[in-house]
């Protein structure tokens, strides 16, 4: 592979991005679907990238800059290693970052490299090489808010956002390579390509376009700052990103006793028909789990079941199928404010 890359492959390649995401700049680019394996949460990854238009425009303003394979391929890792980071992190540490704003800011990362294209290639690779790690670490909390609105599991959250990000990696290096041999076609074919002014320009004009939609149309998110989760007793409250598949009936017990198992889909069924479930650390204290055990079996509760998850962290976890309260401690008080909190709504009658 030569040591300088051609010029008008990367116009070429820069200005099809740019052109592709300024056409999206309106729309947003959630993941989309779901998937029970692993091994889905690779193509889930995969996916989004390839229509991740702000991502691919950013790297390719990153390759026409860099000029050189070697030079590319290091600034184009540091920007994969500040996403890998954040969107393992944000996830896995169930971070709820403002979506709006991490899509403007987003976007004002390509008008960054547009700007810097325009004034001309830094004789100063350093500071720019800093500048791109940062916007990679933004673009990775971008990528977990799209991940976290998918839901993930109670269980196995690491192994699937390790098997997305291995997803989103492979999706940035076809999308490279696809829109590097289209472009190397059209700059033959449209010798203005080779100018590299126009791709700046154009990168500049979809963040603009991009970062004006996101403010003008959600100016109230845009501002809203991160607020902290509210609590009840021991247990943090927050919107439920966990899912659910549906396809079997409700369990025949309401507690599921340790060593036991239930099928994932009775718990989509449970969720379906408005009941709330309670999950529990397998390890309790037996004292522990005899308050749990009480709590779900109380006539008196109501519509609620229970059962261990195998790894766990919270000692309790009770979900809705809004919201979902996590508690470091048994904290059997706070699990009967959320779960009456939730059969006094009416949404909870007619949730199928």
């Amino acid at each position: 592979m030569p040591a300088t890359v051609r010029r008008g492959a990367v116009v070429g390649a820069a200005l099809v991005i740019t052109l592709f995401g300024s056409a999206q700049a309106v729309f947003a680019h959630g993941v989309g679907g779901s998937s029970d394996t692993v091994g889905g949460f690779v193509w889930l990854g995969t996916k989004h990238m390839l229509a991740g238009w702000d991502h691919l425009a950013f790297v390719g303003g990153v390759l026409l800059l860099a000029g050189q394979v070697r030079r590319a391929a290091k600034l184009i890792s540091l920007f994969a290693l500040g996403h890998s980071v954040t969107l393992f992190t944000a996830t896995v540490a169930d971070w709820h970052i403002n979506p709006v704003l991490v899509d403007v800011v987003v976007a004002l990362s390509l008008v960054f490299v547009g700007v810097v294209g325009l004034r001309g290639r830094p004789k100063d690779w350093t500071w720019f090489a800093a500048v791109v790690l940062g916007f990679g670490l933004v673009h990775g909390l971008g990528l977990s808010t799209r991940l976290q609105d998918l839901g993930l599991p109670s269980d196995g959250v690491i192994p699937r956002v390790l098997a997305f990000n291995v997803g989103v990696e492979i999706g940035q290096l076809i999308a490279v390579v696809g829109m590097f041999m289209l472009g190397d076609v059209l700059s033959h074919y449209l010798p203005k390509l080779r100018d590299p002014r126009l791709s700046h320009g154009v990168l500049v004009a979809a963040g603009v376009v991009a970062a004006s939609v996101l403010a003008l149309t959600s100016p109230g998110e845009v501002l809203r700052p991160v607020r902290a989760d509210p609590a009840v007793g021991a247990c943090t409250v927050r919107d439920r990103t966990e899912s659910f598949p549906f396809g079997g009936g409700q369990p025949m017990e309401r507690f599921i006793e340790p060593g036991e198992t239930v099928p994932a889909t009775s718990s989509g069924h449970v969720i379906g028909a408005g009941f709330g479930i309670v999950t529990y650390r397998p390890d309790l204290a037996a004292d522990q789990l005899a308050q749990v055990r009480t709590f779900v079996t109380d006539p008196a509760v109501g519509r609620v079941v229970g059962g261990p998850v195998p790894g766990q962290t919270k000692a309790l976890k009770a979900v809705h199928a809004y919201q979902t309260a996590g508690c470091g401690a048994v904290d059997i008080d706070a699990v009967g404010r959320f779960t009456r909190g939730w059969f006094a709504d009416p949404h909870s009658q007619h949730i199928e």
